[in-house]
């Protein structure tokens, strides 16, 4: 009898989850449906396609994937990538893209509905993406400031004669011997042909200080670059995402036919050959290295766009059942075919150059913005034509940054028209005055960075933001959505938009590699302060750093406080989002 009562109870208790379930479904399907007749959408499906491989495809693809190839094995390195794009990046892809799209809600509402006792890490997408923007934007005025001054009969970082050449430290001529022309710079050796272009960067465009601890006051130049590249973005976004379906249909595309055409030019270069071949030949060895595989699965996530919220945010644009699988595959497969690419691009033009110069390719490379900045203005000025080849490779990288920062801002936006929308309306009276404002606000915020100590500013939010936050929150969205929430919603959920559940691959993806790598990537990351070359910051700004990290974090275990403390019942009914769904 008791056994009998007993298994009857468990019934009672599994129906009543599964009746919970559906009506948290149902209910968000009606109000899906209420919010498509409300909510704009895309002009057509290629806007949405355009717009998401716009925010992938970024400056990382042009210098990153390339140089961590080079640091890690070569062509062995793109082993791990792989692997990491198929269990991490396109499932985690196709989950935010899922969110967004059922939702349609920007990631801050859309998670609340989903776990609301990590509602604060749709919160934190949302700051993370806004402080993100306020510095990714400087790299743009710098950018800029790159293209107008490729225009002239030389290039000002090829010679010797300009006022801005410090007195001693400059030289004509490019010896052959590399025995004695090597100097240190952080953690990678240049050479004195790319001198010149550091030179320019140092004391021309940055005119940069000793420290963090001397601002130095504004550089004017970058100042107006950075009142430009926020009129560009502007336009290209105060029609929400009418005007950006548009300008991505440019943005997205072109950078490809420069790097076609740079590659067809690179390929015919004496030398290129070694280049590529570098690039390409794998050293085995590495792959037995964990921090190989920690740099491809941050390569996936820092590319892809995993936890900045943009995905969601444009996702919850589309119309409630276009196809967001095939959508997932094409950007997750233009992402790293664009890494691929790049790397030809690059090694070909490092192998000419090591062969103009008589040196080994392995001296060339360099990390970061040094792969960009450094090396590849001075194989420009090397390749016939330059005057063609240098503003059109600086208008590539300025198109491959103004569409990520594009949908950086976007969130934010998002999060406000959700959250405050009559009200900021009524205020405004336009949405346009909104973007205006944000946009104003993004540049009050990226003043910093353009003084003369501001490069070290730009390291120091670079570091704590895109490193060190992304991990954490990466981690907590995927245990709120796949652990929590739970892989069988995200099946229901994909079920009702696509008319079929995710096959098993996602699911076993969802369920088990996704988190366990989450927890794997976030255990073996270890805190290295930032530093700026041999430049190491003082106690104090690392202070401010970490607090630049709490900024998004700190939203999290203030988000479970609130909703445990504000909501009666039972901390899976919190977590799952049973009570707001339902009441």
């Amino acid at each position: 009898m008791y056994l009998k009562n007993n298994t009857t109870s468990l019934n009672k208790q599994h129906n009543s989850s599964v009746f919970r379930c559906c009506l948290f479904i149902s209910v968000v399907d009606e109000r899906a449906v209420d919010a498509e007749a409300q909510r704009p959408t895309w002009s057509g499906r290629l806007d949405f396609i355009l717009a998401s491989v716009g925010y992938a495809v970024g400056l990382g693809n042009v210098w990153r994937f390339p140089y961590l190839c080079y640091s890690s094995g070569g062509g062995a390195f793109v082993v791990p990538y792989l692997i990491m794009v198929l269990l991490c990046g396109t499932p985690l892809l196709f989950m935010e893209f899922s969110i967004g799209q059922y939702t349609r809600l920007g990631p801050v509402h859309a998670l609340t509905k989903i776990c609301p006792l990590l509602k604060g890490v749709g919160v934190a997408t949302v700051v993370i993406s806004f402080v993100f923007s306020t510095y990714y934007n400087v790299l743009m005025s710098w950018t800029l400031y790159y293209f107008f001054n490729s225009f002239g009969a030389t290039l000002p970082w090829t010679s010797c004669n300009n006022t801005w050449n410090a007195v001693g430290n400059c030289s004509s001529g490019f010896p052959s011997n590399s025995t004695h022309l090597q100097y240190y710079n952080g953690d990678h050796l240049l050479f004195v042909f790319s001198h010149f272009f550091f030179l320019f960067s140092s004391h021309k465009l940055l005119q940069k200080t000793s420290g963090i601890e001397e601002a130095g006051g504004i550089r004017w130049e970058l100042f107006g670059y950075l009142i430009l590249s926020w009129v560009i973005v502007y336009l290209c976004i105060f029609k929400g995402v009418k005007s950006t379906g548009k300008v991505v249909y440019f943005t997205a595309i072109f950078p490809y036919f420069i790097l076609f055409a740079l590659l067809i030019n690179n390929v015919q270069l004496p030398g290129a050959k070694n280049g590529i071949l570098y690039f390409v030949t794998p050293v085995w060895s590495k792959l037995f290295e964990v921090k190989v595989w920690v740099n491809a699965a941050a390569q996936v996530f820092n590319s892809i766009g995993i936890a900045f919220g943009s995905m969601i945010s444009m996702a919850s644009y589309n119309k409630f059942n276009n196809n967001i699988l095939r959508d997932a595959l094409i950007v997750s497969f233009t992402n790293s075919f664009t890494s691929i690419l790049a790397g030809f691009v690059i090694f070909s033009a490092i192998g000419y150059m090591a062969h103009i110069h008589n040196l080994p390719v392995e001296n060339i490379a360099t990390d970061g913005p040094g792969l960009v900045f450094v090396v590849y203005p001075e194989v420009l000025s090397t390749m016939p034509f330059f005057q063609l080849w240098a503003p059109l490779f600086f208008f590539m990288l300025l198109c491959l940054g103004l569409d990520s920062q594009f949908a950086t801002v976007e969130v934010a936006i998002t999060f406000i028209k959700d959250e405050f929308g009559p009200q900021v309306l009524h205020f405004l009276k336009r949405e346009e005055l909104l973007t205006l404002v944000m946009c104003i606000v993004g540049f009050i915020l990226g003043i910093p960075h353009v003084t003369k100590g501001g490069i070290f500013v730009f390291q120091l939010m670079d570091h704590h933001t895109a490193v060190v936050s992304l991990v954490f929150l990466a981690f907590f969205e995927v245990v709120a959505v796949c652990w929590i929430f739970g892989v069988p919603r995200v099946c229901l959920m994909v079920e009702r938009m696509q008319g079929k559940t995710p096959n098993i691959y996602f699911r076993v993806c969802w369920q088990l590699i996704c988190p366990l790598l989450s927890i794997l990537i976030s255990s073996i990351v270890y805190y290295t302060p930032a530093h700026y070359g041999k430049y190491t910051y003082p106690a104090w700004a690392e202070g401010v750093g970490w607090a630049v990290s709490l900024v998004s974090i700190v939203w999290i275990p203030l988000g479970a406080i609130h909703e445990v403390s504000s909501h009666k019942g039972s901390l899976l009914q919190v977590s799952t989002g049973v009570i707001i769904q339902t009441n």
